[in-house]
């Protein structure tokens, strides 16, 4: 449901506007939860979700060698274990921005919901073992020293260790407040800059519920929604992206399709749309 709320909301006409070409490939094939057996309780529909997301990296890497910028869209932030891998199948393990409230660093062992969204980071580095390793996902295709998160303001204790032992660049909403978004974006430019591919994911509930209250899991407090895009506007202004993801958009929690049309609006500034 959350592509199709974000196409309903004006998806092609807006890049269009903004002087892009597009080409629209579709849905990508998944399976039904309230069909399936849910599987380990550690990791709830795993098998799923990385058929799933073998599809998703299919289609990333035809479009890399197309000579396209995959724009993927969720629903479920677990679809970037899809869109890293196909990134890293050609280009080998890159770097990425995570615009998120969350760290999804966890793994099956530290998890306390088994909800694999809030693995697919920890995942793409390596960090959730072998039931992750499927084929046609690579795994790991993020290195850490070329991550950053972004906006987070809620950790597990098992996210906040793998922190730590990784050194990964985190900046919370409190960095944000004190700093501001452009330096932070800058640092976090300049560290994933240094990988192989450079991607951007932007799960919706990195802004605060005032502006996207349709996402999976709110947390107040979050970016305003100038903020948001002038992160995305400061990305664009490197013309080094190589891929986009906007996800978590829940059509159920949605108010009249107000976090659709922001997830449109970012896509836009991320991929330069220009006042003048």
């Amino acid at each position: 449901m959350g592509p199709s709320a974000i196409r309903y909301a004006g998806l092609r006409e807006r890049l269009v506007r903004a002087g892009l070409d597009v080409e629209d490939w579709g849905n990508v094939q998944a399976e039904l939860a309230e069909t399936r057996p849910r599987g380990s309780e550690r990791a709830r529909f795993l098998a799923e979700i990385l058929e799933t997301c073998a599809r998703v990296s299919e289609q990333v890497e035809w479009a890399r060698a197309a000579g396209f910028l995959p724009l993927v869209l969720g629903g479920d932030h677990s679809i970037a274990l899809g869109t890293l891998g196909g990134l890293a199948a050609t280009e080998g393990p890159g770097g990425a921005i995570w615009l998120d409230a969350h760290g999804d660093l966890n793994t099956p062992l530290t998890s306390p919901s088994g909800n694999v969204h809030g693995m697919p980071l920890a995942a793409a580095m390596g960090l959730c073992g072998e039931e992750f390793a499927q084929d046609g996902v690579r795994i790991p295709s993020l290195v850490a020293e070329h991550v950053a998160l972004v906006g987070v303001r809620s950790l597990d204790p098992g996210e906040q260790e793998a922190v730590r032992e990784l050194g990964l660049a985190v900046y919370t909403i409190s960095d944000i407040d004190r700093r501001g978004v452009e330096p932070v974006l800058a640092e976090a430019i300049e560290r994933v800059g240094g990988g192989s591919f450079f991607h951007v994911s932007v799960d919706l509930d990195v802004v605060d519920p005032e502006f996207a209250p349709g996402v999976g899991n709110p947390v107040r407090g979050g970016l305003s929604y100038r903020e948001a895009h002038l992160a995305l506007e400061l990305v664009a202004e490197t013309e080094s992206l190589d891929s986009l993801e906007i996800v978590e958009v829940n059509p159920i929690r949605d108010h009249e399709n107000t976090t659709a049309g922001l997830a449109v609006e970012l896509a836009a500034s991320a991929l330069g749309a220009r006042i003048i």
